[in-house]
């Protein structure tokens, strides 16, 4: 039976949903956890020095193939530290930029996956926001320049912010210890919106973020539907369960045979915008006919 390795740079009960459409990838290239293959996970629970122990042991364990997500920065480890286990890989970020692949089409090398490279929908999420909040006077944005993405995002996020004409203030988180710092300076720059970066930190402890965009009354975007479906204002981005779904079918067909280097990486075709009434009414937002009409979920 062949061994997968799932490794991880986030929790179990964080990434419980992505694990699932993972699993449901694998089954669809016709491989089923404990009937024909099998599956060992290692979580670094966002602690990165844990990776090299993790691969060694993996390592030892014979792994077929190794799949790597829920952090860039783990993506990026492992890719480092593996140079003969086929990888795939799920990320946030540009994995040309990254070094990990070649080209998006021709990836060359023994790592191929799926990537959503976030940095390229803040446009759209600061358009969203502005549609939503009467007041634009000031928007803060929640990073983390701890991802290696950051830089990308940061850049993007100012160029959409001067195209619109938009004022924002970026607040850098990189610890949970942060939070609760980084919302009193929104605070007292009265800021009148927040969106939030695509970061694991960010959604491994989003529970602990809604509940402070909810003390603090700020109107918040973020990057999946998960923070709506916990009580988050309002997501837009590409379905994270959807991508670990097209990782799980890759690591298939890498099981039977075919190359990291001739698989193409793959990226979403569909972006989701969710967006949670409840919160609206709490904030006291009405929500434009216009949204409720594009949104892909409503939750109320």
């Amino acid at each position: 039976m062949p061994v997968v390795g799932f490794l991880n740079g986030g929790t179990p009960g964080a990434w419980a949903s992505f694990v699932t459409g993972f699993r449901r990838g694998l089954t669809e290239a016709g491989f089923v956890e404990e009937r024909n293959v099998a599956i060992e996970f290692r979580w670094t629970e966002g602690l990165i020095d844990r990776v090299p122990g993790f691969i060694t042991d993996l390592t030892q364990r014979q792994v077929a193939v190794v799949f790597v997500g829920g952090s860039d920065a783990v993506v990026l480890a492992a890719k480092t530290a593996i140079s003969t286990i086929p990888i795939v890989f799920a990320t946030g970020g540009d994995p040309v930029d990254y070094g990990i692949v070649a080209s998006m089409n021709r990836p060359g090398g023994n790592a191929t996956g799926v990537t959503v490279i976030t940095a390229a929908l803040w446009p759209k999420r600061l358009e969203l926001l502005r549609e939503l909040v009467s007041s634009t006077s000031l928007f803060g944005v929640l990073v983390n320049p701890s991802h290696p993405s950051s830089a990308a995002s940061t850049k993007e996020v100012r160029e959409a912010a001067r195209t619109l004409g938009q004022e924002i203030l970026v607040v850098n988180v990189r610890t949970e210890r942060d939070f609760d710092m980084a919302f009193s300076t929104l605070v007292q720059n009265r800021a009148s919106g927040l969106l939030v970066a695509n970061d694991p930190l960010f959604t491994g402890r989003r529970e602990q973020l809604i509940a402070l965009a909810s003390r603090h009354a700020i109107p918040t975007v973020y990057d999946r539907p998960e923070f709506t479906k916990a009580g988050g204002l309002m997501s837009y981005g590409a379905s994270t369960v959807e991508q670990y779904r097209q990782a799980g079918f890759y690591t298939g067909r890498v099981l039977k045979g075919e190359k990291p280097a001739d698989l193409p990486v793959l990226q979403p075709t569909k972006f989701e915008l969710s967006i949670n009434l409840k919160t609206a009414k709490a904030l006291g937002l009405r929500v434009p006919p216009r949204l409720l009409v594009a949104a892909d979920e409503l939750i109320e």
